[in-house]
């Protein structure tokens, strides 16, 4: 099994930054890519971003797409989330998740999730 957990979450300004961090223990051997999502208040849960161990591919949600970068220290075995120019539209649950499957912004394809680091970002 993997465990996951998230950290770095808070309260921030629009127009501010964060940085998210998961930090993935078990057996992450057998994960091929480490995702970000985030479910807001009566709505879905919906990719942020992810990222693969082995290359480093980066995918983006159209939304964070220049504002967001995911990065991997796999020495750590933990993944980023650098959060630039936050948005009131961001706040959010944010989730960590693991898969074997290099299929980004399909949360069934992830077969494991941290509990979640809150992010809100006032107006």
């Amino acid at each position: 099994q993997v465990q996951l957990v998230e950290s770095g979450g808070g309260l921030v300004q629009a127009g501010g930054s964060l940085r998210l961090s998961c930090a993935a223990s078990g057996r992450t051997f057998s994960t091929y890519i480490m995702g970000w999502f985030r479910q807001a208040p009566g709505k879905e849960r919906e990719f942020v971003a992810a990222v693969t161990w082995r290359g480093g591919s980066t995918y983006y949600a159209d939304s964070v797409k220049g504002r967001f970068t995911i990065s991997r220290d796999n020495d750590k075995n933990t993944v980023y989330l650098q959060m630039n120019s936050l948005k009131p539209e961001d706040t959010a649950v944010y989730y960590c998740a693991a898969g074997s499957q290099v299929v980004p912004d399909n949360p069934s394809r992830y077969a494991y999730w941290g509990q979640g680091t809150q992010v809100t970002v006032s107006s």
